[in-house]
């Protein structure tokens, strides 16, 4: 049974549905058709197909429901995309024991690589436009680890959400290019290697030293060819944004 709202949550009606705070709409017979079904359906889709495939009438059809049917749950295809988000992120998975003894350092790292883990898995979902902030349950789970994950470092409220919204935007915009560059390999039908070493060749031709100094100085090191880890550009990132936290929480 779905509670009753507790005041204006300035939520639409799907929304209190997946915080259990509502009913299904309308009366008579329980139908076969529920919000759960609509979302998962919806998130086969995308996660099969891409996001260009999600729309209401697709959802239905592969309900095999009328497209009205599914609007006395979800008004808007804005309220799918964001169950839809909901769902691909899921729950923040259990810590593991040793977090006992962890740091707030070792706390937020494990929050973001979590993140990111997740949306690597479920690449649709960074094709799901950001338009509003987090307000569903499982996306207000992951906020609520990170900054617990802050909690005792002495910066103020202000300063750990400014802080979740740092790394977060640092995990989406990585796995946003990965994500990205992935898709554009299997395109082309090449390894990463060829693409790789197409791109260094391409960039040998089209500079030198005197018009690009930098860029030169670039192709003779290794960085294109040399055996880095496979996380070493989000590593390096999510270090630099650490270390300028820790600078910060050892100034108090």
């Amino acid at each position: 049974m779905g509670k009753e709202p507790p005041g204006d949550t300035g939520l639409p009606a799907s929304l209190e549905m997946a915080w259990g705070l509502r009913e299904r709409p309308g009366k008579g017979p329980r139908p076969s058709l529920t919000l759960p079904r609509i979302v998962d359906a919806a998130v086969a889709l995308a996660a099969a197909e891409g996001m260009e495939a999600v729309s209401m009438g697709r959802v239905a059809k592969e309900l095999g429901v009328s497209t009205m049917s599914l609007y006395r749950y979800v008004t808007a295809k804005e309220e799918l995309y964001i169950l839809m988000s909901d769902a691909g992120v899921g729950a923040p998975p259990p810590l593991p024991p040793e977090a006992q003894e962890w740091d707030w350092r070792e706390l937020f790292a494990h929050w973001a690589y979590g993140q990111r883990a997740v949306l690597m898995a479920n690449t649709w979902i960074l094709r799901i436009p950001i338009t509003a902030a987090p307000v569903s349950p499982n996306q207000l789970a992951w906020m609520e680890r990170g900054l617990a994950a802050l909690a005792g470092t002495g910066l103020d409220e202000g300063e750990k959400i400014s802080a979740i919204i740092l790394v977060g935007g640092l995990v989406r915009n990585e796995a946003t290019m990965a994500a990205d560059m992935t898709d554009a390999i299997i395109k082309s039908g090449v390894s990463p290697d060829q693409v790789m070493g197409q791109y260094v060749r391409t960039l040998r031709l089209m500079t030198r030293p005197d018009t690009h100094p930098a860029v030169t100085r670039l192709l003779e090191s290794d960085a294109f060819t040399g055996s880095e880890e496979p996380d070493f550009q989000f590593s390096f990132g999510l270090t630099r944004i650490l270390d300028g936290l820790a600078d910060l929480i050892s100034s108090r």
